[in-house]
């Protein structure tokens, strides 16, 4: 992730009289160090449920005096009402079993004139031309699986209605492609692919019932990304 471009073409235009900003599930604080530069009058706060994605934003975050991440509930934030201007997040809603009221508390968590951004996807999933069927069959496999942990990848479509049931006025909408391949993939892009597919790979051989199934599946993905529409 480009941290810098996503800050000046989604988050900047909301942080011009921000002081208080949270990022929901911040992980490593990459966006929170840049945030921190680009922001120095600014207090930015990171909250995540991973102890470890924690401490590797602890380690990042050393010696930035304007930003500081703890461990918390995206869906049971620990902060009293009206404590930000501006609260974030980015693709973390479609995992939470409990999208609505994870809504509602983010909001809750802003002070009465401030703002929200939640961004995230939908119909996420693998698409290309020419079909795969095989390929197409063991996504939908793994999606199913996911869906039994509260995993939503049609939660963008949703966005709306959360925010509006969760109390906020003024809502906007942007929609912007995430992936989009036509031809051949770029080597950055493809490398990309392979850290994303690297990581799920545990997740990978729950589903698919072994190592063997897993490889399989990456190595099918993959091939799918040469020369062809993604």
């Amino acid at each position: 992730m480009d941290a810098p471009s996503w800050i000046s073409k989604y988050l900047e235009p909301h942080l011009q009289d921000a002081r208080t900003v949270l990022s929901v599930g911040c992980g490593p604080g990459v966006f929170l160090r840049e945030l921190a530069a680009i922001r120095p009058n600014a207090e930015f706060v990171g909250v995540d449920l991973s102890a470890e994605r924690i401490h590797e934003a602890e380690t990042r975050l050393r010696g930035v005096s304007n930003a500081r991440v703890q461990i918390g509930d995206a869906q049971a934030l620990p902060f009293e009402s009206g404590s930000f201007d501006f609260v974030f997040c980015r693709f973390l809603l479609e995992y939470l079993p409990d999208k609505q009221r994870a809504s509602r508390r983010w909001y809750e968590s802003a002070v009465a004139v401030g703002r929200y951004c939640s961004r995230t996807w939908t119909d996420s999933w693998y698409g290309h031309s020419p079909e795969d069927p095989e390929l197409q069959q063991t996504i939908e496999r793994v999606a199913n699986r996911l869906a039994s942990t509260g995993f939503d990848p049609f939660v963008g479509r949703k966005l709306f209605n959360l925010c509006f049931e969760a109390g906020l006025a003024e809502i906007k909408v942007q929609i912007d492609p995430y992936h989009l391949y036509a031809g051949t993939i770029a080597e950055d892009q493809f490398d990309l692919w392979q850290t994303k597919l690297a990581i799920a790979k545990p997740q990978l051989e729950k589903v698919l019932g072994s190592d063997e199934a897993a490889v399989k599946y990456t190595d099918r993905f993959l091939g799918t990304c040469e020369g062809r529409t993604l």
